[in-house]
């Protein structure tokens, strides 16, 4: 299988390719990675590739794509799963992430050590809910189905009873997961070896075939907390690996993650927390239109409600900005990134905005409207470390968040 190696938002060198491995990327490139790879002409039969903030590994025919990210892979994961769950920092720091690895070879490491720990206290069960047509009496006799199945026959009697099983969907979300990374191509023996131990594990849990917007949650107490880090991991999986696309005689399967999508959540899900605002009350939420009209329609990626009434609104940038972007050559946020904020804070009658980019992609700054008034800050928040000095930063930002929150309030009081 013929392999190709790339790093997010970087061009590669010439790559040579076949009319049927061009032709593959093409479509991978209009489903799963979303138009977000540039294939630039080289020469008659060479090409450079740039690929845009999708990163992962994807498989078809006989190519395999493996798209690294800027940041470090468990910087990557450790702010994914952040978001799926913020008690897995402890999970984390006790995994080895080798960064020559691919992610689904990460990915299947991970899932088999959190399966070894989880299941060292033997295998999960719970009570499912079963309705069965039955020769015998078990638990309460559906009367309803009995007559309007069965047309009064005694036999067989229908029924609904609670079963203490294995196979509940804490263990089907793990041999889902199994499954799935098991079907990627891996390239390490280890991992898939692990994953048939994984799956032979769950041998009598049924085999479900989730679709990413329809993985569930699981609620964890103190019976099935050592299952946490296991199915938070299954989660992410299932969620990120449904890629698979028939288009013509190219079928395509692999694991992608949107580092736009990454970068957004978690910073809305650590701000939310350090605020100690609910998901209600921040968050992504229409405001305000920007005209009387209401015609224009504005939708944020950070907006906290306090007391019922929008008091902060920003936006979150995570995208590769050239150096020197700024009209006069500075290396600050887009014209266009400012003017969306203008128009968030005008909308919403707020003294100021926060636009959040990831640092590297946008210098830190403040900027004061002419003739209004408003204040615009530009803040960079730096991925580099543990998942701890991360939060650490968010922590800052919070405090910013905070005092803006608190100029809004005494600004409204004192137009009252």
């Amino acid at each position: 299988m013929r392999q190709i190696d790339l790093q997010e938002h970087t061009t590669s060198g010439s790559i040579a390719l076949s009319p049927e491995e061009r032709a593959t990327l093409l479509k991978l490139n209009q489903s799963g990675l979303k138009r977000s790879l540039t294939i630039s002409i080289d020469s008659s039969d060479s090409y450079q590739l740039t690929p845009g903030s999708i990163v992962g590994a994807v498989e078809a025919g006989d190519l395999s794509l493996l798209i690294r990210p800027k940041i470090k892979i468990g910087q990557l994961l450790s702010l994914a799963l952040y978001v799926y769950d913020k008690y897995i920092v402890g999970f984390l720091q006790q995994f080895e992430f080798r960064e020559n690895e691919a992610l689904p070879d990460i990915l299947a490491r991970a899932l088999i050590m959190a399966a070894r720990q989880a299941f060292a206290r033997g295998l999960l069960h719970g009570y499912l809910r079963k309705e069965e047509a039955l020769y015998t009496v078990r638990g309460r006799i559906r009367f309803d189905a009995q007559l309007r199945r069965r047309f009064g026959i005694p036999l067989p009697v229908e029924v609904r009873y609670n079963e203490f099983t294995e196979d509940i969907p804490a263990n089907r979300l793990v041999k889902a997961a199994a499954y799935r990374l098991g079907g990627m191509g891996l390239r390490s023996t280890q991992g898939r070896s692990g994953l048939a131990w994984v799956a032979g594990m769950l041998d009598k849990v049924s085999l479900v075939e989730f679709p990413a917007r329809e993985v569930p949650e699981v609620r964890f107490d103190r019976l099935n907390e050592h299952y946490r880090g296991v199915v938070t991991l299954s989660r992410l999986i299932l969620e990120h690996s449904a890629f698979e696309a028939q288009r013509g005689k190219v079928r395509a399967s692999g694991f992608l993650m949107d580092m736009n999508q990454v970068f957004q959540e978690f910073v809305t899900v650590a701000l939310r927390e350090e605020l100690r605002a609910s998901e209600r009350n921040f968050g992504e939420e229409w405001i305000s239109s920007l005209d009387e009209g209401g015609g224009i329609k504005l939708r944020p990626d950070l907006v906290w409600r306090y007391g019922g009434v929008c008091r902060f609104v920003g936006d979150v940038k995570y995208k590769n900005l050239a150096r020197g972007s700024g009209d006069d050559g500075d290396d600050h946020a887009p014209n266009s990134d400012l003017y969306q904020l203008l128009a968030y804070v005008t909308a919403a009658n707020l003294p100021g905005g926060m636009l959040i980019y990831a640092k590297g992609e946008a210098d830190t700054g403040c900027y004061t409207v002419r003739h209004c008034g408003k204040v615009l800050k530009v803040a960079a928040l730096d991925l580099s470390g543990s998942l701890d000095a991360v939060l650490g930063r968010v922590k800052e930002l919070a405090g910013e968040i905070r005092a803006m929150r608190d100029e809004a309030i005494e600004s409204r009081r004192r137009a009252a």
